[in-house]
């Protein structure tokens, strides 16, 4: 299996270094060019969603990247990469790839000093570690979207059809789960399509 990872700017690495933890190949995303290469998955990391939508757009990466989500292809977002999903962002008048029908908060737990550490219960595997630097949360999903975990009443994690998104950053972790889950789907996904 072999997923990109977008790697424009924020914690890529760390996505790469986890998939590799758990047998996945990966290779960054990081020209128009790289798009053209066979993906079984994608990751958009966390770091600055506004940054990171711009780059997208003058790389000339947006539109045959949405295209590619649209068509199908598993997506997994995490904090920024959530933001770069959302249909709707309720305190920003921008939105980026609008592919996944929530509805994101942005810097929802206040800046830097907003950053915070937890464990939560996250779809059926159990309590996980969760960071949470400057994250959004989902103020609302609409109907096919699965809410996989939420904290204080707030939902930090969902997933619809190909797309799954955490506002916390499960890559800053040694526990692979939330990864091995997004896995998980990619090879559900192959079995359903029929590859």
């Amino acid at each position: 299996m072999t997923l990109g990872v977008l790697a424009l700017q924020g914690a890529f690495l760390e996505h790469e270094k986890m998939l590799t933890g758990l047998g996945a190949d990966s290779f960054e995303i990081r020209q128009k060019g790289d798009l053209a290469r066979p993906l079984d998955g994608l990751i958009i990391p966390g770091g600055e969603s506004t940054v990171q939508g711009k780059l997208l757009r003058d790389l000339g990466m947006f539109l045959p990247l949405k295209e590619k989500i649209e068509a199908g292809l598993p997506v997994f977002g995490t904090c920024a990469g959530l933001l770069l999903l959302a249909k709707k962002i309720e305190n920003d008048d921008r939105c980026h790839l609008a592919v996944m029908d929530i509805v994101a908060h942005r810097n929802a737990y206040g800046r830097q000093l907003g950053s915070f550490y937890t464990e939560a219960p996250f779809a059926d595997l159990g309590k996980i570690p969760m960071t949470f630097i400057r994250a959004p949360y989902i103020g609302s999903v609409r109907e096919g979207v699965e809410i996989l975990a939420s904290v204080e009443g707030k939902i930090v994690a969902a997933r619809q059809k190909n797309l799954l998104v955490t506002a916390f950053h499960p890559e800053l972790h040694t526990d692979g789960r939330v990864h091995r889950y997004f896995l998980d789907m990619i090879e559900n996904s192959k079995r359903e399509s029929g590859f």
